[in-house]
This record gives structure tokens, C-alpha cells and sequence, in this order.
């Protein structure tokens, strides 16, 4: 199920279970993971898009693989908080792949993740190349980190 507010989304969640972000590009998915407490993202890999099927039969090994309970997927706002054609499209992704698992789905403002990821590469003095390497499922790990310290807070909050 597709969840739009992330409240409702934590009520969703199976106790214990890691979270994926997605960085959905039209070229590559970046795909991050939490742990098990939801405390921390960690990048795990880039995955270059081909077909819709086979891009989502990828996903779904390294859900089950890693035991996922939930997905965090960017959705990439224009500056002015307004919806684009690549919000149409992240969209369309969520309600095509909550057909094939059945796991909640939520979205993440991801504006500026990418310029962070960038930012935190140039810091640790990445090479050019392995920055375009690894640039999307770092800005998979910002995004899903952002969700997991909002979800934290709505925890802390009750």
C-alpha cells in the first residue's frame, strides 16, 4: 500500500524491519538500507535501469533478501514545492511496483539530496569517476535518512 502521509506510514510498518530508500533516475535506481532499529542509512548499490520488470525483479531480491518492511521513495519536488513529470513518473514507479509487493510505500522531498550527496563526496575526496559511481544510492542514503530521523521524531513524540 502507498502511503502519502508518514505517519500513517510508521502505523504500516512490521516492528523490526529495515527500510529502503530509492533514488529513482531515469537511467539508475539508487537503493539504500537502514537497519533493523531505523537508526541509520547505509548506500548499498546503484541498479541501471532497463525495463520496469526487470528493474523491479532486481528490487525484490534485495527486499527479500535483506528482510525489507518498507520503502522510502524520493520524490523529486521542483524548488517551489510544486509536482513535475519526474514526480508523475516516481508516482507511476510506487503504484506499479505495490502491485507486485506488498509492503507499504511512502515518499520523501528529496530536493537537494543529489547536491548533498555530491557535496559529502567532494568532501571525502572521491575521484570524478567513482562519484558518478556511487552518486544515487548516496543520495538514496540521504533521502531514506531523512524519513528515518522524521520517523524517529513522530516515535519520540507519542
Amino acid at each position: 500500500m502507498i502511503y502519502e502521509d508518514i505517519a500513517e506510514f510508521a502505523e504500516a510498518l512490521p516492528f523490526g524491519a529495515a527500510l529502503a530508500g530509492l533514488d529513482l533516475g531515469t537511467k539508475t535506481i539508487g537503493v539504500s538500507v537502514s537497519d533493523r532499529l531505523r537508526a541509520v542509512s547505509t548506500p548499498l548499490e546503484t541498479i541501471k535501469r532497463k525495463k520496469f520488470g526487470l528493474d523491479a525483479e532486481k528490487l525484490i531480491v534485495i527486499l527479500k533478501d535483506r528482510e525489507i518492511g518498507g520503502i522510502v521513495l524520493g520524490l523529486p519536488r521542483n524548488m517551489d514545492g510544486s509536482e513535475g513529470a519526474r514526480c508523475q513518473s516516481t508516482r507511476a514507479f510506487a503504484r506499479n511496483f505495490s502491485q507486485l509487493w506488498d509492503g507499504p510505500i511512502s515518499f520523501w522531498d528529496e530536493r537537494l539530496s543529489t547536491v548533498a550527496a555530491e557535496k559529502a563526496l567532494l568532501e571525502a575526496d572521491t575521484s570524478r569517476r567513482r562519484r558518478a559511481e556511487v552518486i544515487d544510492h548516496v543520495a538514496a542514503g540521504y533521502i531514506l535518512q531523512g524519513a528515518l530521523d522524521r520517523l524517529r521524531f513522530l516515535g519520540d513524540a507519542e
